[in-house]
């Protein structure tokens, strides 16, 4: 997932969300055909906005990217 789609799913009722910051980090490419995983962990998640990251990893566990990405929530 991404961490719109995270922030979307922890969004309060009548409410809806826009980036307004985005930066990714690229560290190591993955072989072609190589399974890459995204895990997203949250740094804040307030009632304006969120902070998440998503660590890109190989199967070996291979650090690929980092994504840090801020979210404003607004009313819907």
């Amino acid at each position: 997932m991404l961490a719109w789609e995270i922030t979307f799913a922890n969004l309060p009722a009548g409410t809806c969300t826009t980036t307004i910051e985005s930066k990714t980090n690229f560290f190591a490419a993955a072989a072609q055909d190589t399974t890459v995983t995204a895990e997203c962990t949250p740094f804040h998640k307030g009632r304006s906005t969120m902070v998440w990251q998503t660590q890109i990893k190989t199967e070996a566990g291979k650090l690929c990217a980092v994504v840090t990405q801020t979210q404003m929530v607004l009313p819907a």
